[in-house]
C-alpha cells in the first residue's frame, strides 16, 4: 500500500469508527452538534499525528517489553498538552467536550495506530497515517452529528471555537413539526451510527469484490 492509499484508507476502507469500530464511546457521546464533532476531531487528529511521529522516531530504542507503557506515556502527555491549550484558548469547546478530552488517552484509535503502524514505519509515513486516520475519525463525527443535529432540532449551526461567534446557522422552520428528539439522545446516536456502519460495510464489500474481480 503506497502513501496515498494508506492516507485515504482512513475514510472508508479502514475508517476508524464505521469500519474498525474504534473510539465509538466518545463518538456517540459528543456527536450532538458539529461544533463538538469538529472540536473532538481536531484534538484526536493532533494527538494521532504527533504520537505516531514520536513513537515512530523512538521505535528502535524502545524495549519491546515496555513498548505499550511508553506509548501510553507519550499519548497521555500529548493529550494533557491539548487539554491545557483548549482550556486556555477555547474554553467553550473545553467545557462542551468535558471529560472526553482526557479520555482521548484511552481512545483505541490512537493506541491501535501506534502499535499497528507507527511502531513499524518511518516518521513521515506515520505522520500521514495519523493525519488520514484523524481526518477519517473527524469525517465520521461530522456525518453522525450533522444527521443528529438536523433531525433533533431541524437546524444546523457552526461556531468559531476561538471567538464563539456563529459562522453560519440554518433553521428548517418549515420542518419543525417533524423534529425527532430521540436523535438528541444516546439511543439516537447509536441508531445513526448503526445506519452509517451498515452503509460503510456495503461500500467496503463492494470495493473488495471489485478488487477481487480485477485481480482474476
Amino acid at each position: 500500500m503506497n502513501r496515498k492509499q494508506n492516507f485515504l484508507s482512513g475514510f472508508v476502507k479502514e475508517n476508524p469508527v464505521f469500519s474498525l469500530y474504534l473510539g465509538i464511546c466518545s463518538t456517540l457521546a459528543i456527536s450532538t452538534t458539529i461544533d463538538n464533532a469538529i472540536g473532538m476531531g481536531m484534538c484526536v487528529t493532533i494527538v494521532l499525528i504527533f504520537s505516531n511521529m514520536i513513537i515512530s522516531a523512538i521505535r528502535k530504542i524502545t524495549p519491546n517489553e515496555i513498548r505499550i507503557p511508553v506509548y501510553i506515556v507519550v499519548i497521555a502527555t500529548l493529550v494533557k498538552s491539548v487539554e491545557l491549550l483548549l482550556h486556555a484558548y477555547m474554553s467553550t469547546l473545553y467545557e462542551n467536550l468535558g471529560v472526553f478530552i482526557s479520555l482521548i488517552v484511552v481512545n483505541c484509535i490512537i493506541l491501535g495506530r501506534a502499535e499497528a503502524f507507527a511502531s513499524k514505519n518511518g516518521v513521515l509515513d506515520s505522520a500521514l497515517d495519523g493525519l488520514g486516520m484523524g481526518l477519517g475519525y473527524t469525517f465520521s463525527l461530522l456525518l453522525i452529528s450533522t444527521v443528529r443535529q438536523i433531525l433533533a432540532t431541524m437546524s444546523l449551526s457552526l461556531s468559531n471555537p476561538l471567538t464563539t461567534q456563529t459562522i453560519f446557522s440554518i433553521s428548517f422552520d418549515f420542518l419543525k413539526d417533524f423534529q425527532i428528539p430521540l436523535f438528541g439522545t444516546s439511543a439516537g446516536a447509536f441508531l445513526t451510527f448503526a445506519c452509517f456502519a451498515a452503509l460503510f460495510s456495503v461500500l467496503k464489500n463492494r470495493s473488495n469484490a471489485k478488487a477481487t474481480k480485477e485481480a482474476k
